[in-house]
């Protein structure tokens, strides 16, 4: 019985030539595909594991190309810039504005181009003569309701109350639309939201803010506009041609300009109300600006205030490379040298 044992253990097992066939399958196929190939075989019921060192030098390599490639691709996707905090920039370049004491200021600025916006300041304002906008936007608008065109005498009032600033032009026409409920109802739809007409004939107490003044220039130099085209064009042209002595205010911060100011001394406090709207043209771009203040001790310190706070608002959108990117940089030299003219005084907040 022993050497029949051992003949039997000495005797090749039958099943180690498909095991053979199998590795050599698998040594030409890795060589092809570039990866560790493990090939399982069964002998008297064990797993056999093999690997071809050759697949796993072509894998490194590989695995090495690929990495290089992501690392590759990776650094070509565009990473979007964050966006920018327009009111924080436009609080930024207010900082250096040095404003009387007892005074206040508030300034509302938009890149037409963009439709970017920024806003300083929440407070309400005396709008003095710069209602005067809106009350031809009111009467424009009630003319459009009843499909009839401006009578040769409501252009003529229309035409002195903007261009000349007539008092008494502003008030014909403030009784025409029905004064301040008439005012008021147009401005709901114009989307002004803090404006309210002022009582009985005192347009000039009209209460606004910078962000209301900013919606109101949109409804005249915008198109997605209650005005039709027409009535935009008009009231843009009048705005267009100021009188000399009245083209100060958001002028100051372009070369071109198309604008509505207001000033007005009150009569309890001595103080004054400068406040200026418009359109300027910076650099071939075209911005929208309200700026607004009182307190102002006298009329010259008060325009002085309006047109640095006016030259830094639109340094918000302008400084840099024109289109809106300010490299963190928000106020002009111009706004700077500006405020350093005012007297000295710390800055009111809203």
């Amino acid at each position: 019985m022993p050497p029949h044992r051992a003949r039997r253990r000495a005797r090749p097992p039958r099943r180690r030539p498909v095991l053979y066939a199998v590795l050599a399958a698998a040594v030409i196929v890795s060589g092809t595909t570039a990866a560790t190939v493990f090939v399982k075989g069964r002998a008297h019921g064990e797993e056999t594991a093999v690997s071809s060192s050759a697949s796993s030098s072509s894998l490194s390599a590989s695995a090495s190309a690929s990495a290089e490639e992501a690392v590759e691709e990776a650094s070509l996707e565009p990473v979007a810039a964050p966006e920018a905090d327009y009111d924080a920039l436009l609080s930024a370049a207010l900082e250096d504005l040095a404003v009387e004491d007892g005074a206040d200021v508030s300034v509302a600025v938009m890149d037409v181009e963009s439709g970017e916006s920024a806003v300083y300041g929440k407070a309400r304002f005396d709008t003095a003569s710069i209602v005067k906008v809106d009350i031809l936007a009111a009467l424009l608008l009630q003319a459009q309701d009843a499909d009839r065109r401006l009578t040769a005498q409501e252009r003529s009032y229309a035409t002195a109350m903007i261009e000349n600033s007539d008092n008494a032009s502003a008030t014909t026409l403030w009784k025409a639309i029905g004064g301040a409920a008439g005012l008021d109802a147009a401005n709901e739809r114009f989307g002004l939201t803090d404006t309210e007409g002022g009582d009985g004939l005192l347009w000039g107490l009209t209460q606004t803010t910078a962000a209301d003044q900013l919606t109101l220039l949109r409804q005249v130099f915008g198109d997605d506009s209650e005005l039709s085209g027409a009535s935009r064009t008009y009231v843009r042209e009048l705005m267009g041609r100021i009188a000399v002595g009245q083209d100060w205010g958001v002028s100051a911060a372009g070369s071109e300009s198309a604008l509505k100011n207001g000033w007005l001394p009150r009569s309890t406090t001595g103080l004054w109300d400068i406040n200026s709207i418009g359109r300027v043209t910076v650099d071939g771009h075209d911005y929208l600006v309200a700026a607004l203040s009182n307190g102002n001790t006298t009329k010259a310190k008060g325009v002085s205030l309006v047109e640095a706070a006016a030259r830094a608002a639109v340094s918000v959108f302008s400084d840099g490379d024109g289109d809106g990117d300010t490299g963190g940089e928000a106020t002009t030299a111009a706004a700077a040298a500006e405020a350093r003219a005012l007297p000295e005084g710390p800055r009111s907040r809203r």
